[in-house]
C-alpha cells in the first residue's frame, strides 16, 4: 500500500538525490525482507528451539505471538517516533536494535529469554517498517516510479514468508536453528551501512503528544488477552477492562494514537474484523502444519519449508490472478466473504489428518485452498480500511489493519495452541495418534473462526463496486 503508517506525513520533496533514489530502494527492501521473512524463519526452527530449550507445548507459541504483539502494539507509535526523530535516523535505530534482539535470541540460553528477544524483535520491527514506507514514499513521487517502488516493496513484502521458510528449514538443518535469528544481524548491517551512506536526514517534527498511555493500555489489554487465551481465563475480564480503558482514552486525549472515527465506521470496523479472523486461522494452519511435517511426517526442516511452498504460490496466485483482477469489477466482500469460505474449506481438509495421511492427498489441498482463501481477502481488506477516510489520517488507517493482523495471529496462535494441547491430553492412545488428534480438534476451531470471518464481512463491509469508467 502506498498510504504511510500513523505519524508519517508525506512531503512532496525528494530527500534521497535522484542519482541515489534506487541505490536506497535497494537497501529499504533488503530492511523490508528481514522484516517480511522473520514472520516464518524461526517457525520452521520452532520444534528444534522447543527441543533445544526444553520448552514445554503450553509455551511453544510464545516465540510466534510474542514478536507479534510487540509489532502489532507499537506499530502506531511506531510511525510517530519516525516522524519526530527523522526517517533516516528512525532507519538506522530500527535496524540496530533489531540485529541486537536477534543476536541475543540466538544466543539465548532459556526459552523465556528467547520468547524476550522475539518481543525486542517486533518492538524495533514496528519502527522500522513505518519508516521504511514512508522513506518511500517521500522518495518516490513520480506516478510511474513510484509505481515501480511499491511493486518491487510489496513483491519483498509477498514472498518473505516463502524465503522465511526455506531459508530457516536450511539453516536449522545444516547449522542450527539459531542462525534463524543469527541471519538477521548481516542482513541488517548491509542495510544499516548503504542506508547510512545514500539516505539524506529528514529532520525531526514537532509530534503532539505520543499517547503513551493509549500504547501501555492497548498493549496491556493485547498482552492479557493471549494469557487469558491460554489459561487463565480470568485474565479476559482485565483484557476487556483494560480495551475499555483505551477506547475512554481515546475519545478523551486531544491527541489520540488511534482516533476512534477510524474504528466506527462500519465498512473499516468490518475489515480489521475480518482480517484479524482470517490471520487468526492462518497462522494457527502454519503453526500445526510446523509440527505435523516435521514430528509426524519425520520430514527434515527443509523438507518442511519446502513443504510450505504450494501455499505461499497460492497466495500469489490468489492475488494477482483472482483478486486484483476482480477488484476493479465486485464490492469488496463479494472477494472476501468467498476468499474466507474457501480457507475455510482448506482448514476443514486439515481436520481429517491422520498419522498416515499422505501429504499429497492431506495438507498440499489444504494449503492451495488457505492460500488462494486468505489471499482474496487480504487484497481487498487493506483497499476498504482506507476506503473514505480523511486522507490525512490514511496513515492511522493503513497501520490499524496491520495492527489487526498481529492481534489476529498473537490470539488465533493462542487460542488454537491450547486446544490443540486439552485435546491431546485427553486422547487415549499414543503419543503421535494424540498429536494430531489434537491438531484436527483445533483446525476444526480453526475453521469456525474464518466462517465467522466470511459473515463479518458479508454482513457489515457495505462499501460498492468500484465506478465504472466511461
Amino acid at each position: 500500500m502506498s498510504a504511510a503508517p500513523a505519524g508519517i506525513q508525506l512531503e512532496t520533496t525528494l530527500p534521497t538525490p535522484d542519482r541515489r533514489r534506487w541505490t536506497a530502494l535497494a537497501f529499504i527492501a533488503v530492511a523490508q525482507l528481514m522484516i517480511a521473512l522473520d514472520a516464518t524463519i524461526v517457525s520452521i526452527a520452532l520444534p528444534s528451539a522447543q527441543a533445544s530449550l526444553r520448552a514445554s507445548d503450553a509455551d511453544r507459541q510464545w516465540v510466534v505471538t510474542a514478536y507479534a504483539l510487540a509489532f502489532g502494539a507499537l506499530l502506531l507509535l511506531g510511525g510517530r517516533i519516525a516522524d519526530f526523530a527523522g526517517r533516516k535516523r528512525a532507519f538506522l535505530i530500527g535496524l540496530a536494535g533489531f540485529a541486537l534482539a536477534s543476536a541475543i535470541g540466538g544466543a539465548a540460553p532459556s526459552f523465556p529469554v528467547l520468547v524476550a528477544a522475539r518481543a525486542m524483535q517486533g518492538a524495533f520491527a514496528a519502527l522500522l517498517a513505518p519508516t521504511a514506507l514512508s522513506l518511500l514514499a517521500v522518495s518516490f513521487t513520480e506516478p510511474r516510479e513510484r509505481a515501480t517502488a511499491f511493486a518491487v516493496y510489496g513483491s519483498i513484502a509477498g514472498s518473505g514468508a516463502a524465503i522465511g521458510l526455506l531459508l530457516g528449514g536450511a539453516l536449522t538443518q545444516f547449522l542450527t536453528w539459531r542462525w534463524c535469528l543469527y541471519v538477521n544481524v548481516p542482513i541488517a548491517a548491509i542495510a544499516a551501512v548503504g542506508g547510512s551512506l545514500v539516505l539524506s536526514q529528514s529532520a525531526g517534527r514537532a509530534v503532539k503528544g505520543f499517547d503513551l498511555p493509549g500504547v501501555a493500555l492497548a498493549a496491556g489489554a493485547m498482552v492479557a488477552l493471549v494469557y487469558a487465551s491460554t489459561t487463565r481465563i480470568g485474565l479476559l475480564a482485565v483484557s476487556a477492562g483494560l480495551f475499555a480503558l483505551f477506547v475512554l482514552r481515546e475519545a478523551r486525549t486531544p491527541h489520540p494514537l488511534l482516533p476512534l472515527r477510524i474504528l466506527i465506521d462500519r465498512d473499516r470496523g468490518g475489515a480489521y474484523i475480518t482480517v484479524a479472523l482470517a490471520i487468526a486461522g492462518m497462522f494457527g494452519a502454519f503453526l500445526f502444519l510446523t509440527y505435523y511435517m516435521q514430528v509426524v511426517l519425520r520430514y527434515t526442516p527443509l523438507q518442511a519449508g519446502l513443504a510450505f511452498l504450494p501455499m505461499t504460490l497460492a497466495s500469489q496466485a490468489g492475488s494477482w490472478l483472482i483478486a486484483s483482477r476482480l477488484m476493479p469489477h465486485v464490492p469488496p466482500r463479494a472477494l472476501m466473504a468467498p476468499g474466507a469460505v474457501v480457507a475455510a474449506a482448506g482448514m476443514g481438509l486439515l481436520t481429517q489428518l491422520h498419522v498416515d495421511s499422505a501429504y499429497l492427498t492431506s495438507a498440499l489441498p489444504a494449503e492451495v485452498l488457505l492460500g488462494l482463501g486468505i489471499s482474496c481477502v487480504m487484497v481487498p481488506a487493506f483497499s476498504t480500511a482506507t476506503h473514505g477516510v480523511d486522507p490525512r489520517e490514511a496513515g492511522v488507517a493503513s497501520a490499524t489493519v496491520n495492527t489487526a493482523q498481529q492481534i489476529g495471529g498473537s490470539v488465533g496462535t493462542a487460542v488454537l495452541n491450547t486446544i490443540a494441547i486439552t485435546a491431546t491430553a485427553g486422547f487415549v492412545g499414543p503419543r503421535v495418534s494424540a498429536l494430531v488428534h489434537g491438531f484436527s480438534v483445533a483446525t476444526g476451531w480453526g475453521v469456525v473462526i474464518l466462517l465467522l470471518g466470511a459473515v463479518v464481512a458479508g454482513v457489515l463491509i457495505t462499501v460498492p463496486r468500484p465506478p465504472r469508467r466511461s
